[in-house]
């Protein structure tokens, strides 16, 4: 199966590089199943179900979220409605939606997707991520009820991502980083099958602090001091994730590659693109 992960979708121009490059990716590689982190798509802060559709209707399989899950209000009912919105495993008991479903790929293979929220550097006390994934693939066994599992770990230490990565090693087929908007260079695939990547970057104006425009984050760094609002950076985009492959019969992963796409941080080397 050939899975793609993209990262964190930053505001408008993070959105519209995203739908424009969706059908774009499906064609050209072929691509079985494709998994969006969307939880910034809307004026960097949430995601609202209109946006969410444009993304679903550009051709992504599932959207996840995360921290900022329910920033725009109406996603509190929209994720109840479409069951392709996961939110965090562990975000709430209350929480609308769910946090793990089965999908179908295109190719009729069952895919598993779940995301956690990390507790490390975190502003709220999340409940156990690694109790609350192994209660989920414990559920679905690799290989048995699903032909492929992607975990999508919301969090901001590194070390709890590749904690996480190992603690799923041959339970899942990705274990993909979101969160921190930054890409890592450490894609890789771990001993028992699993593909990692601690972060996978951001669909976003990397001339940018984060995604957002420069000056407000600036301002607030050397003068502690609040002025304007974060604004998502309108620069060219790059598009930026996680390209796997995967055995159908075990699940486990036969190559990972990062995405790079666009923007200033286009790969030069080799690509799937290429």
């Amino acid at each position: 199966m050939k899975i793609l992960f993209l990262g964190d979708v930053m505001g408008r121009g993070g959105r519209a590089a995203v739908v424009d490059a969706i059908p774009k990716m499906r064609e050209a590689w072929g691509l079985d199943f494709v998994v969006v982190n969307g939880e910034n798509a809307t004026r960097g802060m949430g995601l609202s179900g209109e946006h969410a559709k444009m993304m679903l209707d550009a051709g992504a399989d599932v959207i996840t979220l995360g921290d900022h899950a329910f920033d725009q209000k109406d996603m509190m009912a929209f994720c109840e409605q479409e069951p392709r919105i996961i939110r965090p495993l562990n975000f709430s008991k209350v929480a609308p939606g769910k946090g793990a479903r089965v999908f179908t790929a295109r190719r009729g293979q069952k895919v598993l997707v779940t995301q956690v929220l990390g507790q490390v550097f975190m502003k709220r006390p999340f409940d156990d991520p690694f109790s609350a994934v192994d209660q989920v693939l414990r559920q679905f066994p690799l290989g048995g009820l699903v032909q492929a599992t992607l975990v999508d770990v919301h969090c901001e230490a590194t070390s709890e991502k590749m904690a996480m990565g190992h603690f799923c090693d041959g339970k899942a087929s990705v274990v993909v980083g979101t969160h921190t908007h930054v890409p890592t260079g450490d894609a890789q695939i771990l001993p028992a099958g699993t593909a990692f990547q601690s972060d996978a970057g951001m669909c976003g104006d990397y001339d940018s602090v984060i995604g957002m425009t420069k000056a407000e984050p600036l301002r607030r760094f050397i003068t502690g001091m609040a002025k304007n609002r974060f604004e998502p950076a309108m620069g060219d985009v790059t598009v930026s994730g996680l390209y796997v492959e995967t055995d159908d019969r075990t699940g486990k992963a036969t190559r990972v590659e990062m995405v790079r796409h666009g923007g200033r941080l286009s790969q030069s080397g080799p690509s799937p693109l290429s």
